[in-house]
């Protein structure tokens, strides 16, 4: 069949940075009449991502691979997941969130291999990031965060409507400086934009113009001045193919039979996961839809609970309910629908799972169908 070669964007960024809501709102602006396709990778095991994105309609196709960084082990589930998301959207753009702690250098390497070059048009890599973590040492040491932001084309100060203007010049210092080790494939600056949720609508038109700017391609850096050990980027090329009507086989590349989520449900109703790796650790809960939970006393819960990050889509009395909780910083969104309840922590430390667990279950009821 004759297909156009699929623009495509990386939007990347450290956890809880905002990744998901920018998605959200370009999908909810996007050209009508186009199919989107989004491809989210989650550090944790459960995933949760897929259901905040979901819009209900056929023009956004989403696919999720959680349970760490999905360009491990050779990009085989990258791969897999691009394959079956493209036979089945067929899409007009393809957005692929990487998680948190993924290895972006690794993403774009996969995307540039030469099965890919005459299937996916690479645009713009976005890196989102917050301003105010130029001041904790836990990021600007980590090798990930700087990595993001080494590989973006586009940086946006995510959650400028909470931090001084002031923030976003150093940001540009801090990003001239990371990039003055790199063996620069262009003279040209990384541009930077502030960005809000709050502002969504009225930015939404310039963040949209942005994702068809070029893909620069990786470059080759030397992290001495960083004080980092380990190698961040290696060599890469720039794919500057142009888009062009192309003849694409889709078998045996694409397949369109997608492997079915079964949920394996304890006597309880309950699927318990963790994860850990580069610093952090996970652990993720899925309750069958038999549950439902108080409303009040779950959001105590989760400001009390001392986390690095928290997301949840919950059945509650009072309806679905989304949470977001980063740094202490909480945000909740009514849903529309919901398959079962499920929370995800992520920490720098050990979490204890047995307290998480019995705090939550005396929040909740079963109900009877």
């Amino acid at each position: 069949m004759i297909q156009k070669i699929i623009p495509t964007n990386v939007i990347t960024g450290f956890l809880g940075v905002g990744k998901t809501s920018l998605i959200k709102t370009l999908l909810q602006h996007k050209p009508e009449g186009e199919v989107w396709a989004v491809l989210v990778n989650e550090f944790g095991e459960i995933g949760i991502d897929a259901s905040l994105l979901d819009t209900g309609t056929e023009q956004v196709q989403i696919k999720e691979v959680a349970g760490g960084c999905m360009c491990c082990a050779a990009g085989l589930p990258m791969q897999v997941a691009i394959n079956q998301l493209i036979a089945k959207a067929k899409p007009d753009r393809l957005l692929i969130e990487p998680t948190g702690l993924g290895h972006p250098k690794e993403v774009l390497k996969v995307l540039t291999q030469p099965h890919y070059q005459q299937v996916l048009a690479m645009k713009a890599c976005v890196t989102l990031v917050d301003a105010r973590k130029l001041d904790d040492s836990r990021y600007t040491e980590h090798e990930i965060f700087n990595q993001q932001l080494q590989v973006a084309d586009v940086v946006l100060a995510s959650k400028a409507d909470s931090y001084q203007a002031a923030l976003i010049p150093r940001l540009s210092d801090y990003l001239n400086s990371i990039n003055g080790a790199m063996s620069a494939s262009s003279n040209e600056s990384v541009p930077i934009k502030p960005w809000s949720l709050m502002q969504a609508t009225e930015l939404s038109g310039a963040i949209m113009a942005l994702l068809d700017g070029p893909h620069r391609g990786i470059t080759t850096v030397s992290t001495a001045s960083l004080g980092i050990k380990s190698t961040m980027l290696g060599a890469g090329e720039t794919n500057t193919q142009t888009p062009r009507l192309i003849d694409l086989n889709y078998s045996p590349l694409f397949s369109e039979q997608a492997p079915v989520q079964n949920i394996d449900f304890d006597g309880r109703g309950i699927l318990r996961k963790t994860n850990q790796g580069d610093g952090f650790y996970s652990c993720g809960w899925v309750f069958d839809p038999s549950y439902e939970f108080d409303f009040d006393p779950l959001l105590a819960l989760i400001k009390n609970l001392q986390v690095a990050r928290i997301k949840a889509v919950m059945i509650t009395e009072e309806g679905i309910a989304g949470f977001n909780c980063v740094d202490s910083e909480l945000s909740i969104v009514e849903l529309d629908d919901a398959m079962d309840s499920r929370i995800e922590l992520l920490s720098m430390s050990k979490i204890d799972i047995e307290r998480v667990e019995e705090a939550l279950l005396t929040l909740a009821h079963r109900l009877r169908f």
